[in-house]
């Protein structure tokens, strides 16, 4: 995997991640595992994520979902996938659409990207580690966690410039890749900065699950979440959302009753 070598005294930013190129080609993926066993596809994965074709881009981004973090796990291919993910975002093509389930979150490749890398972020919080920990699962015995983990300020600094972009559905997405992110002790003083935006975007967003983020977030952070309206029917994403046409990930191997098999946690 490639590194870039830094000043230990100051925060990563952007610039310090390692070219999406020199990733795909100094990575031996071969060695890494995602879901389904050695990630040898994941260069071919992560290219398709910016073709020319928009059902080559909507395939790439099922895998990144479904092989590279299925089911919210975190596997050693995650952590190049995530520095070659955050390191494309500023590339124009970004702005390409890609093909909606019925019913998929809003947006461009970019919000999509965005999305899954709060996704990652999502799954090393301090909250998750304390309920590992009660479970005799820290995530500190999980080296992909602690890499991702280690990332934090480095996958801010890519995901914060998309907070005030002019693409709403953009600007939710990276508001929301943020707040996980901000659990990091390096990144705490960026609460106050970001609330604003989490009170004023996440939490008027035509989506639910934004405005629920906000109240959550807010919350957390001892910031007032009074007038967002959250989800009313806390029944009507399991009644609604998960019909078969709106899951973004790719169905795996399936076993010998037919049933798709779990992955190799």
């Amino acid at each position: 995997m490639a590194h870039h070598v830094r000043d230990d005294h100051r925060l990563p930013t952007a610039a310090d991640l390692p070219d999406p190129s020199s990733t795909l080609t100094r990575t031996n993926w071969a060695t890494l595992q995602y879901a389904y066993g050695p990630a040898t596809d994941a260069p071919e994965i992560l290219v398709a994520l910016l073709d020319a074709d928009r059902g080559v881009r909507t395939r790439a981004l099922d895998n990144l979902h479904g092989i590279l973090h299925h089911q919210g796990t975190i596997y050693e291919a995650t952590v190049p996938t995530a520095q070659y993910v955050a390191a494309i975002l500023p590339d124009s093509r970004t702005v390409l659409s890609v093909d909606k389930a019925r019913r998929s979150f809003p947006g461009c490749m970019r919000a999509k990207l965005l999305g899954w890398l709060g996704s990652v972020t999502d799954a090393v919080t301090d909250a998750v580690d304390e309920v590992g920990q009660r479970l005799g699962f820290p995530l500190a015995d999980h080296p992909p966690a602690v890499a991702v983990r280690e990332m934090r300020p480095l996958l801010f600094s890519a995901a914060f410039p998309y907070v005030d972009d002019t693409d709403r559905a953009v600007r939710e997405a990276a508001i929301a890749a943020s707040i996980p992110l901000l659990d990091d002790v390096r990144l705490l003083h960026h609460r106050a900065a970001l609330a604003p935006l989490v009170r004023q975007v996440l939490g008027t967003s035509e989506l639910w699950q934004h405005r629920e983020r906000a109240i959550d977030a807010l919350d957390a952070w001892g910031e007032s979440s009074a007038g967002i309206e959250g989800q009313r029917n806390p029944f009507l994403f399991c009644d609604t959302d998960l019909s078969p046409d709106s899951t973004p990930w790719r169905s795996g191997p399936k076993n010998a009753e037919g049933r798709a098999e779990d992955p190799p946690f």
